[in-house]
């Protein structure tokens, strides 16, 4: 079985227990294959912490999940050292905290205050944690999903931009059609009613790692560079574009934005079985590398203009080199 077969397998199996959201399920999927993090935004109920549950459960993975409260301390994520006694050869030991997993749930991490939500800085951009100057690698197969509810802000704290930049992708999720919501009805109560439910033997780790060394071999021609280069420059420069968006944007993309494109565009195209980017792959996942990486203007802002529709407006202007 290829890599691509394995991969299809594993998102045939959680496009199984969630349903109506195929697309969380993708960019779940090309998150980690790209070797990134994601922010999931979306209001109760809209399956986010299910999508991340079956991917652990059809994964050889470690799975953690860490419910983020105003309460919350960065050792209560990363560890700390433990102190054993005077009779110990070393007095001190470290106990890892549930950040030291393959795949992290951050519930509503905007639930918690910044000194808690930059101790995931290190681990998200570094891959190690370090705690009483010492330094500890994490998993090779390592992702942080990160939620937050878009419509409770009383008692949450933002996350800064520096955070955000981290992230690989900002998901939205909707509400999901009648006919899914139908189906999920259905779903729930027959898994309440299979006790006996068998466990299929999950995928290997291998065939992530698999994957990823096949996505770095996509081919990204010079237009498609200039094409990404361009996309990110229209949040920097917007006046050169067009007086609305000179209007709607305060601060652009940073390279941050640039890398994220390149490696989710190349992650696309190999799960739709192509060998090179093309301009479709970039405009199927500049919302979601973009949109958590501008700021827009208090202008865009009272007009009640979104990121998505700054972005698509973006799209519309700038044209393939």
């Amino acid at each position: 079985m290829t890599a691509l077969d394995s991969i299809n397998n594993l998102k045939e199996r959680m496009s199984r227990s969630i349903i109506g959201q195929e697309q969380v399920v993708e960019r779940l999927l090309m998150g980690l294959l790209a070797n990134g993090n994601l922010l999931v935004e979306g209001l109760p109920g809209l399956a986010k912490t299910r999508a991340i549950k079956a991917l652990a459960d059809n994964l050889e993975a470690d799975f953690s999940r860490i419910q983020f409260t105003p309460d919350l301390l960065p050792a209560d994520i990363t560890g700390a050292e433990i102190y054993l006694g005077e009779d110990a050869a070393n007095r001190f030991e470290f106990q890892p905290g549930p950040i030291f997993a393959n795949l992290v749930l951050a519930d509503e991490i905007n639930r918690a205050p910044a000194k808690v939500q930059s101790a995931l800085l290190e681990a998200m951009e570094e891959r190690q944690v370090t705690v009483a100057g010492a330094t500890h690698k994490m998993a090779d197969l390592f992702m942080v999903m990160a939620t937050q509810n878009p419509i409770e802000q009383e008692g949450t704290y933002p996350l800064p931009e520096a955070q955000m930049d981290r992230f690989l992708m900002h998901i939205n999720i909707t509400y999901p059609d009648d006919a899914s919501e139908q189906a999920i009805i259905r779903l729930v109560r027959q898994e309440r009613g299979d006790e006996a439910k068998q466990a299929q033997q999950p995928i290997p780790q291998q065939a992530v790692f698999d994957a990823r060394s096949e996505i770095q071999s996509i081919e990204v021609a010079d237009a498609m560079e200039k094409y990404i280069v361009a996309l990110v420059a229209a949040t920097r420069r917007p006046a050169e574009f067009s007086e609305e968006l000179a209007r709607w944007i305060q601060v652009g993309g940073s390279p941050r934005a640039s890398l994220a494109l390149d490696q989710v565009s190349r992650t696309h195209a190999w799960m739709y079985e192509q060998r090179a980017v093309s301009p479709d792959d970039i405009r199927a996942v500049v919302h979601d590398c973009l949109r958590h990486r501008l700021i827009l203007s208090y202008e865009a802002n009272a007009d009640g203009i979104s990121a998505d529709q700054v972005i698509d407006e973006i799209v519309k202007l700038v044209a393939v080199a």
